[in-house]
Formats: structure tokens, sequence, C-alpha cells
């Protein structure tokens, strides 16, 4: 039966709510231009993807249908200037990534992967001929990307993988494998990261799609981030030519200035999140009767939706003012880490007390609530969980790494 004659006393999210979230007027700290490309993204987000994310979540299924959508926002290559890349502030590309957020996670996870890790691994470790190569196709989406980092046995201790890379005539012959990749199985360029056999040291790589022993498998059974195709890679004896080597990346330090540029992105993706639950909440709560009267009108229900608000004006200003600590050459990892952890953490309140304002319905992914609730936990774990990102800021604050053991750290002594 048709949702709105299952149950006519709430509109789905199909039909996205309008954004009431800005309780604070964040807006005002935009520039003209930061607004203009808010108001672009959340517009085709709620008009185009918002009618069909939940039968694809359910599916775990990518809207490939919709890449030309996505396409038109206009935000793939985020800060990356020329190449046909929108050369974004990373204000305006952090704003960007929480519009998406909004509607759907998966999407911003997509967008995420394709542009602020494989585009500009690609601008900022590439050599000119590489980014003259990929650039102007992935800023359009004619191409898709993915990044290959995280390994079976290498999660939080990336910087230990055993993806190797063996100098042979000619190129390069690389083995191993990855795990948790997104976008992989259908990406056309895949920028691998693997440890040379000679050095020991990380080097990068440009792997095209359909290389010969490249094999990419779907993970399946995913709780959250259904529509995203994260896949198992495996390499045997994979060709690259030497002229796809990226040669700025030739230690983990070299990725580090990536990843900067993703924990920002990441971290704006729970405010996203937040925005889209509080804004269908928001509506639900006057649109849903019990005892007679809107569920807005009971005392238990507004306090639940205030402590979402002040949630959420607290995470914009987080996010915000991490944007301009990069801006200004000021952000440290532990500026990233923590403004990634906190809003992580943050944002599972305010998706926990949406769910419970839904009720039953806070149970199906028709009215976002429950999705959202399912999308929120990868994301509180990649990019460094709560806890290893929670360390980097303790490292930095207090000058004691604390990552491993203490009884194997004192065995090392």
């Amino acid at each position: 039966m048709d949702l709105a004659l299952a149950f006519p006393q709430a509109t789905p999210a199909s039909i996205f709510p309008h954004s009431v979230s800005d309780y604070y007027q964040f807006d005002d700290l935009l520039t003209t231009e930061e607004r203009s490309i808010r108001k672009k993204v959340r517009s085709i987000m709620e008009k185009e993807i918002a009618p069909i994310m939940a039968e694809y979540w359910e599916k775990a299924e990518f809207p490939f249908n919709a890449i030309p959508k996505l396409a038109s926002l206009g935000v793939a290559g985020g800060t990356i200037k020329g190449y046909g890349c929108p050369g974004l502030s990373i204000t305006a590309s952090a704003i960007t990534m929480a519009e998406i957020a909004r509607v759907d996670a998966s999407c911003s996870t997509f967008i995420l992967v394709h542009s602020s890790l494989a585009m500009v691994t690609i601008a900022l470790c590439g050599s000119e001929a590489q980014k003259q190569n990929c650039l102007p196709s992935l800023s359009q989406l004619c191409t898709v990307g993915c990044w290959a980092l995280t390994e079976p046995n290498y999660g939080s201790d990336a910087s230990s993988l055993r993806t190797t890379a063996t100098k042979v005539p000619g190129g390069w012959h690389i083995d191993g494998q990855k795990r948790w990749i997104g976008n992989s199985t259908f990406a056309d360029v895949l920028v691998v990261l693997a440890r040379n056999a000679d050095t020991k040291q990380l080097n990068g790589f440009i792997v095209r799609k359909g290389a010969p022993g490249l094999k990419a498998t779907k993970i399946e059974n995913k709780i959250g981030l259904r529509m995203v195709q994260n896949g198992d890679i495996v390499f045997n004896k994979v060709f690259v030519p030497e002229e796809d080597r990226l040669p700025g990346v030739n230690s983990f330090q070299d990725i580090s200035k990536v990843l900067a540029i993703s924990r920002i992105m990441v971290a704006w993706q729970p405010i996203g999140i937040s925005m889209g639950v509080f804004d269908m909440c928001h509506r639900y709560l006057k649109e849903r009767k019990q005892f007679g009267v809107p569920l807005a009108a009971f005392q238990l229900n507004q306090e639940k939706l205030v402590r979402m608000l002040g949630n959420i004006q607290s995470m914009l200003l987080v996010g915000w003012r991490l944007c301009k600590l990069y801006e200004s050459g000021k952000m440290t990892p532990g500026h990233a880490s923590l403004g990634k952890a906190w809003t992580s953490r943050t944002a599972r309140e305010v998706v926990s007390l949406g769910r419970e304002l839904l009720g039953g319905n806070g149970i199906l992914a028709d009215f976002l609530v429950a999705k959202a609730f399912c999308d929120l936990e990868p994301i509180y774990s990649y990019e460094g969980t709560y806890d290893i990102n929670s360390l980097v800021t303790g490292r930095e604050i207090t000058g004691v790494a604390s990552f491993k053991p203490a009884a194997l750290a004192r065995a090392r002594l």
C-alpha cells in the first residue's frame, strides 16, 4: 500500500522537509558564494535525490542514474583550482558536504571518496600530466574515483599496511589486498597506496579499472551507508606503468595533507545528517497527532527537539571554526581529529533522540530517521574511529602518544 494511504498523518522523507535547523543564523557567517552553492546543492538534493534514496538504500544498490544529478551539484573536486574543478573555499566544500548528507549520507560518502580523497590526492601528489589526464573527467563525474588505503589487517593502524609495490621493467607490480574501499566495485580510477618493496616507504599509484590481476568484490550485509559500494580488492601482480606512480607520495606523511582535508569533510557529514533528522522530526511532530493534539504539544518532545537543536548549533560552529583554522594555515592534526570525533559523537545523540521522537515510524527508512540512525554508525568509525581521533588530539595536547598498549610500549624501552 502507498505510504500516504497507509499512514496519512505524516509526510514521508521522499518529500523532504524545509530546513529549519539554522537557529543561530549560521548563514550570516558565510560569504555570498558559500550561501549560493549551499542553496543550489540543497535544492537539487531535495528534488532529485530525496524521492529515490529509501528505495536504493533498502536494496543496497547505488543509484547510477543519479550520477548526472550529483554531477550537476558542481562540487566534485571541491577546493581544487583548474582542471575543470570548482575551486571552492574549504568552507563552501564543507557545507556542501553537509547539505548532501542532510538528504542522504550515502551520496555524501560517494562524493567524499571520489572528491576529497581520490581527486585531492591526484591534485596534491600527482604530476602535471596525471592531473591533466584524470581531473577534468573526474570533476564532471564522467569517471569515478576511489581511494584504497585500509587493509583487512590494518584499519586504525593503516600506516603499517602490507600491500606491496615491486619495481619491474617499465613500471610496478602491486600485490596485496584492500578492504572497505568505497566506490571500488565500479570506480574507473583507483588511487592505491602500497609499500615500496625496496625502500619500505609508502608510495601511491593510479590503477585503472579492468587492469589484469585486479578484482573488487562488494561487501554485503551492511547496516549503514547501504548505497555505498564498499569493496574488498585483491591485487595479483597488477602492472602499473611508471607514469601512473604518484611522484608526491613517498611516505605516510605525504598522505597526511590529504587526510587533513578529508577529515574536515567527514566532520561535516554528521552535521548534515543531524540537520536532516532535526528537520524531519520538526515537521513530523507538528503533523502527527496523538491524544487529540500534535506531538509537538508535549513537553518531553519539545525538550528533546531543543536538545537536538542545541547540538546542531554547536556542531555548526565547531565545523565552521575548523574550516577557518585550515584556511588560515593554523589547523593541526589534533584540531581535525577533535572535530571529526566530536561531531560524530554529538550526532549520535541527535539521531538517537530523533528515533525516539518518531516512535514506531523511527524504524522506517521512509521517514529518514531510521536510515540516518544506521548511516551514522560507519561514519562514527571511518576516517579514524572516535577513540583513535581522540588519541590523536590527546597526543597533541599532552605530548604523550598512547596508541599502543602500555605493556607493549614498556617492553620496547
